[in-house]
Order: structure tokens, then sequence, then C-alpha cells
């Protein structure tokens, strides 16, 4: 499929606030998995519904973290401001402004250790059994500008050079939190400035997702084929959405 159409109709449908199409899918779904991999309680029903009227009905005696709400809201943002931003060059200053985008008004931002706004000043690790080490504070920025130069160096982008791009900055791990969402927008921004067909990963493809980044360094195709896999599904979607055609000078 034509992923300029996809990508036409992403900016179009933001800008005229259309519903029940693939902007709307996208937010969503979008929103949903990405916070739920992290640990969200939100359902996906509660997330469109947030995204709908900013309110939901929850069920009874249900714990809702003030949180989740606050960055399931702060996640549409930051899908909006990747459409604003998803021709311009990848920068340090982007990825900084994409990952305040996600934290603003949450009780991480008034943690100092999270450093909210700036890169990590406290060492942090992947999972906790077969966990990943990742960079020193002190060393983030000096390697965050190695891996954005190698990669804006590239004369053509590849799917398999936006997915070593994410497996290298989940490594770095350069915020106190944020780093897998803030990650996973790049892969959908850098696929469609590119002309690759973008993806959501799926909150129930977490252990393939997760599995891929381990082992990563010793086989890169699984981490490869789990995202061709989520490709194919987001494809798919907007194949049946897309499926039109209308003439704006009507």
């Amino acid at each position: 499929m034509d992923v300029n159409k996809i990508k036409k109709e992403l900016i179009n449908q933001k800008k005229t606030k259309f519903k029940g199409n693939i902007y709307h899918y996208s937010q969503v779904n979008f929103s949903y998995n990405s916070n739920k991999i992290e640990g969200s309680r939100l359902t996906s029903d509660q997330t469109e519904a947030i995204f709908d009227t900013f309110s939901f009905i929850s069920k009874n005696n249900e714990l809702i973290k003030l949180d989740d709400l606050i960055e399931s809201k702060n996640h549409f943002k930051l899908f909006d401001y990747m459409l604003d931003n998803v021709d311009n060059k990848l920068t340090k200053k982007m990825i900084i402004e994409m990952n305040k985008i996600l934290k603003r008004n949450t009780s991480d931002e008034d943690n100092p250790r999270y450093n909210v706004g700036g890169f990590k000043i406290v060492p942090n690790i992947i999972g906790v059994v077969n966990e990943i080490n990742t960079t020193d504070p002190k060393n983030v920025e000096e390697e965050i500008d190695i891996l954005l130069n190698n990669y804006n160096s590239n004369e053509s982008i590849t799917l398999e050079d936006i997915i070593d791009f994410h497996y290298k900055f989940e490594c770095i791990h350069p915020f106190g939190d944020g780093n897998g969402r803030v990650g996973r927008i790049i892969m959908f921004k850098e696929c469609l400035k590119n002309n690759i067909m973008p993806f959501i990963i799926l909150d129930s493809d977490k252990a393939y997702y997760m599995r891929g980044l381990k082992e990563y360094k010793e086989d890169k195709m699984f981490l490869i084929d789990t995202i061709k896999h989520e490709q194919d599904l987001y494809e798919k979607i907007c194949k049946e959405l897309l499926n039109f055609n209308i003439n704006e000078n009507k």
C-alpha cells in the first residue's frame, strides 16, 4: 500500500479531527498498547473513551492510577507532535521534547530523580530477569549524539536501519522513564518519513518484542520478524480504512 497516502490521511484527519478512521484508530491503539507494554492498567475501551470524551466510566471498585490517565492523554499529544514533525530530521532536541510531552504533569515530573526534560541522572536497566544493562548516565549525551549522527548520515533509510536505531536507543535508555514509548513513536515517525509501512507493537506481542530486543545482538531476525508481523497487521487496517478516493477540490 502507498505509505504516502497513509501519512497524508493521518495528517489531514488530525487537522480536521476526523473520527472513526486511521487517525482515530492509530491514536487509540498506539496509546493503549504502548502504555500497556509499560504497565498501564487502562483497557482499550477506556483509552478510546479518554480520546473521544476525556472521560470514562470505571468498573466498581476499580483502582485507576492518575499517571495512567495522564500518560494516555499525553500519548495522544505525543502522536500529534510526531505527525507535526514527521518529515523533519530526527534530533536530540526532538527526542527530549517527545519525552517531556509524554511525562508532563505526571508524578515523575515532580521527582528530581527522573529529571523530566533532560537525560537520566540515575542508572537504569531493561527488565529484571535477564536484564539488559544500559548506558551510564554520564555517557548518555555522547552516545545519543553518536547514534543520531550515524543514523542521519545514511543516504537512505531501510526498515532494518530503523530497527537497529531502536535497539541501540533502548540500550542507551536515555531517560528516567518513557524510553520504550519514545523509542516506538520514533520508529513510527521514521517509517512514515521514509515511505516504509509503519506499525504499532501490540501488548499481546510484548513477549516477542522483548525477546527480540534481548536477543538482537545474537540474532537480529527475531525482532525484525516480530516488527514485520506488526507491519502486516497495520497495513491490513489501512487497506480497510483507506479504500476510498475523494476529490479534495469539490
